[in-house]
């Protein structure tokens, strides 16, 4: 059975998407000297562009351009104004597939870009994720914070459906923290009050746990002694105290605790 992804298509496209506005783009792809040096260092007008395009891709949003992509056009006009190139070049630079894959090749050995790998850079991604898994199991804050800290490294990002893949392991080595968390601190005698409540009441189709989730009902006098029974049946319970600071809070509520 296929694993259900956590990220939407919506979320995986705004991880990859390129802004129009315009102070966005000078913000991410304004050359610097070193930059238009080696640039320039490309004779044809139309691989000096292919070149600058490339190395806005890899930059942000941290890919490479697909051989059959067109980029975005908001950037490639400000590409192709700072190098003094028209876009139209950009016709005649798709054609070259050799030159592409060259320049890719001389991009990762001039600015210290390098792929993604399961062997080099899987496992860390996910252990790095392990304090913010802690806190929140909301995928696109993970699948964010791991694109970020891989464009600070200048590792090209993975397939979005690595990206995927990565949070949900990192969100399944937290839940795994988390009940060991609250489960270490119980005494044989807490988990046998614990699993009671896992059998039928009298006379009640209900076990005691779903009898103690029904939703609240209007506030009246007998429903308020049923609330007051919900609340003495817990506290027979007597879970350890301070167990509620032994997870991050945001957890705590997503377990309905």
């Amino acid at each position: 059975m296929p694993r259900r992804s956590i990220l939407s298509a919506a979320e995986r496209n705004s991880l990859l998407e390129i802004s129009a506005t315009q102070d966005d783009l000078i913000r991410r792809y304004a050359f610097d000297e070193r930059d238009l040096s080696i640039i320039r260092q490309h004779r044809r007008p139309e691989n000096r562009l292919g070149f600058a395009v490339h190395l806005c891709y890899m930059r942000f949003p941290g890919v490479i351009l697909g051989a059959e992509e067109m980029p975005s056009t908001p950037l490639l006009r400000l590409v192709a104004d700072q190098i003094d190139v028209p876009m139209e070049a950009w016709e005649s630079y798709a054609q070259r597939a050799e030159t592409r894959r060259e320049h890719l090749l001389e991009l990762q050995a001039a600015f210290g870009f390098t792929t993604f790998t399961t062997t080099h850079h899987y496992r860390s991604a996910i252990e790095n994720l392990d304090d913010l898994a802690w806190q929140t199991d909301k995928g696109i804050v993970l699948a964010s914070a791991l694109v970020e800290r891989l464009r600070q490294q200048k590792v090209l990002l993975p397939a979005p459906e690595v990206i995927d893949r990565i949070c949900a392991e990192s969100i399944t080595r937290a839940n795994r923290r988390i009940y060991a968390a609250l489960t270490d601190v119980l005494t044989a005698s807490h988990r046998q009050r614990l699993d009671a409540l896992l059998q039928r009441k009298e006379d009640s189709q209900k076990t005691e746990l779903a009898w103690l989730r029904e939703a609240p009902a209007k506030p009246n006098s007998r429903h308020m002694r049923r609330h007051i029974e919900r609340l003495q049946a817990l506290q027979a319970i007597e879970l350890p105290a301070g167990m509620e600071l032994l997870v991050h809070q945001n957890r705590l509520l997503k377990l309905g605790v």
